[in-house]
């Protein structure tokens, strides 16, 4: 998570409960205590129930309950409350059910008495909810669990299963080939019922699919400097995740169809300015939010951005991939370009100032050819085009990364079946079929 000058907190627990003492294990109470102590701000620990309870007069340990009630369908959290500058704190969600009433105003008015003062470290989760739009708060998610690899390949093994179920089989590629967008329904939930409110067609017409790769970086201004340096590497990245040709049943000619109809339509997207602080990136989201340009932070669909919630910077602009070793390679290779940012960053190097409309030609030269075509070379002395199909040799050699790639993307094999004479069910259907056979693999594999 983000340390460094704006404060932030590098944590990673399994919960936000008090812990059993005779467990033995990783203990999250002693970790949110040892980083208010770092930071020399109070640990409030059960505080808040403390405070209500005196304002209501009424037993502790009703206020306990009430309090455990009212944040039982939140995520475990800890809110750190000191001066992070202007960061934009990204909401929790607060659910329907939570409690109104005399309780609950008062648990609110405690937090933000505490939200007022010097700052502080607060365990439980009613604070994440009252401080869900703070621009002093950072919210730190406590879900880390050491066999999510494992898991992960078993919830996939079980998603086929259940579609197999219903005589569905799934595919992964960044469009489905053959979806007419107009058919296709909103999910039902406050954020995408606030999209499409406020984009109408250009979120009906985003029927696409990607790879987002959250990584952690300390430090607030680092982190910004990291989405920085990142954005001539961009259109590389696309290049070799490229791997969506069809749209609406419709041969694009495109190597990457989703990127042109999500980037080139939703607002606020694709590659962003450079900000070169946090300063700049928050006064930037503010004042979106004060004009009521946007809600939250995440209306900001940039290929590259901080992310508030988890400390990360994520890199949204790859295709979702076809089989699973190429969504793990993909990502490792992502986090390797995110390493090495941050390398530069802390060695004091000083990247190209390289101008956002060379980038663009770039990121036209992925979406239409992909690995078929060629890049700029956007940090040599002149300019000059090369192979796309070099790019991920220069990632590797820029990173050290130790990845393994298919020598043809999703994209090349499928406009390699297009050229032979394939119909879009025929080249999907190829597809559907290349990610079955990796995910039931790793179905077998779950212990």
């Amino acid at each position: 998570m983000w340390v460094g000058d704006h404060g932030g907190i590098p944590l990673q627990c399994e919960s936000g409960e008090r812990p059993n003492d005779s467990s033995g294990q990783h203990n999250p109470w002693q970790a949110h205590a040892a980083v208010a102590q770092r930071l020399g701000i109070p640990f409030l620990d059960r505080a808040i129930p403390t405070g209500v309870a005196e304002k209501l007069a009424m037993p502790l340990q009703d206020a306990l309950e009430r309090d455990e009630a009212i944040g039982a369908s939140l995520a475990r959290m800890t809110v750190w409350l000191g001066h992070v500058g202007q960061a934009f704190g990204a909401p929790a969600v607060l659910p329907d059910e939570a409690e109104e009433g005399a309780y609950k105003r008062a648990t609110e008015q405690v937090i933000l008495d505490h939200a007022r003062g010097p700052g502080a470290v607060i365990l439980g989760r009613g604070g994440a909810a009252v401080l869900r739009g703070h621009a002093d708060a950072l919210h730190v998610r406590l879900d880390g669990p050491v066999d999510a690899r494992i898991r992960q390949g078993d919830r996939r093994g079980r998603l086929f299963t259940l579609a197999a179920a219903q005589g569905v089989a799934l595919g992964s590629t960044g469009t489905h080939p053959l979806s007419d967008y107009r058919e296709q329904h909103i999910i039902d939930t406050e954020h995408y019922h606030r999209v499409e409110d406020g984009l109408k067609y250009v979120a009906w017409r985003n029927n696409t699919f990607s790879m987002h790769v959250h990584v952690g970086v300390r430090g607030a201004d680092r982190a910004v400097l990291v989405c920085d340096r990142l954005r001539p590497v961009l259109p590389l990245l696309l290049a070799i995740s490229a791997n969506s040709p069809y749209v609406d049943g419709i041969d694009s000619g495109l190597h990457s169809a989703r990127t042109q109809t999500f980037t080139k339509s939703f607002p606020r997207c694709g590659v962003p300015d450079a900000f070169g602080s946090w300063r700049a990136w928050a006064d930037y989201v503010e004042l979106l939010v004060r004009t009521e340009s946007i809600v939250e932070f995440t209306q900001l669909w940039w290929s590259v951005r901080p992310h508030h919630d988890f400390g990360t910077v994520e890199v949204r602009i790859c295709d979702a991939q076809t089989t699973a070793q190429e969504a793990d390679q993909l990502a490792a290779l992502i986090v390797a370009c995110v390493r090495r940012a941050a390398e530069e960053i802390d060695a004091g190097e000083i990247p190209p100032e390289v101008p956002g409309r060379l980038i663009e030609e770039n990121m036209w030269r992925a979406i239409r050819y992909g690995l078929d075509g060629s890049l700029l070379d956007l940090e040599a002395p002149r300019i000059e085009p090369f192979p796309a199909s070099e790019a991920l040799d220069r990632l590797r050699a820029w990173t050290g990364a130790d990845v393994v790639l298919p020598a043809l993307n999703g994209a090349q094999r499928q406009r390699r079946m297009i050229d032979s004479g394939a119909s879009p069910a025929e080249v999907y259907a190829a597809a559907v079929a290349e990610t079955y056979a990796t995910y039931h693999q790793e179905e077998e594999r779950v212990p």
